[in-house]
């Protein structure tokens, strides 16, 4: 079944001057515009495209892709407001409503902000909303310590950075141990932590556990062979020159460096650390 607010794989079951209509199961013929239709495309071929309501409520297909589809987290920009609300610049011609109830704060025109993409089953118009705490899923199964996972930063609080987990969950990066600039609206590669017994989730940066102090200790190693084989760092230098050089913690540094004299790497002496090799 064709599916509003998200991608189709249709087929063709006409062709007019003016575009060609796509089979759209439950939702009928579905008009794919001459100006969307791929070069070559005939009867019976299958076309990849969006569904959408255009402004006279019409469905209609693209195969223009926005920069979110419903069911996703995006961070979009106001491009004006109105009676009915925010409209929101999402790569189509028919800009995206924020409708005031679903406003977490008034939204200003020009101002960016996180939202969730979903369709209202009552009207199939799709709009958005900033009130994101709503639509994660409450009751998240099957992640796991050590697992990568893809993140949205979208808050930042006292403690650190709120995350959108694999577009379906929340979960938390402490401040303490994030040591690289994060930005609202930041896409980036994470890890879970933890997962606590109340659901909540910690996530961290780099891969927990011995994985992650191996590949961090190679990274150590080709740095001293780029410093040729030594580098004035100790466990009494400041965390800012470790995370300079590294990209990592003091605490994660410290692990990293171990691992290394344990298997005979590196020898540690009271100015630095040596490569042995």
């Amino acid at each position: 079944m064709a599916e509003i607010g998200k991608l189709n794989s249709l087929q063709v079951v006409k062709e007019l001057e003016f575009g060609v209509y796509l089979d759209g199961n439950d939702l009928g013929e579905i008009l794919l515009p001459v100006r969307y239709v791929p070069e070559g495309v005939k009867t019976g071929d299958t076309v990849e495209v969006f569904i959408f309501l255009d402004s006279e409520d019409r469905i209609i297909a693209t195969t223009q892709r926005p920069y979110a589809m419903v069911g996703q987290f995006a961070l979009l920009k106001v491009v004006s407001t109105g009676s009915a609300g925010a409209f929101l610049d999402w790569g189509l011609p028919k800009d995206l409503l924020v409708p005031f109830r679903e406003q977490k704060q008034k939204m200003e025109q020009d101002r960016s902000y996180i939202v969730f993409v979903y369709l209202d089953t009552k009207s199939n118009r799709i709009a958005a909303s900033s009130r994101i705490d709503k639509f994660f899923d409450k009751h998240p199964e099957g992640f796991k310590p050590g697992q990568e996972v893809s993140l949205l930063v979208y808050e930042q609080t006292d403690i650190g950075y709120k995350a959108v987990i694999n577009n379906s969950s929340q979960g938390v990066l402490y401040s303490n141990e994030v040591y690289q600039p994060l930005g609202i609206g930041q896409q980036i590669k994470g890890f879970i932590k933890k997962v606590r017994d109340d659901g909540k989730i910690d996530l961290t940066l780099s891969k927990p556990g011995y994985e992650k102090i191996d590949g961090l200790s190679e990274k150590i190693l080709d740095e001293l062979r780029k410093q040729g084989g030594f580098i004035a760092v100790t466990d009494k230098s400041a965390p800012e020159i470790m995370y300079e050089l590294f990209g990592m913690s003091k605490k994660t540094y410290k692990k990293a460096v171990g691992a290394l004299y344990r298997k005979r790497l590196v020898t540690i002496e009271p100015d630095g650390i040596r490569l042995n090799e």
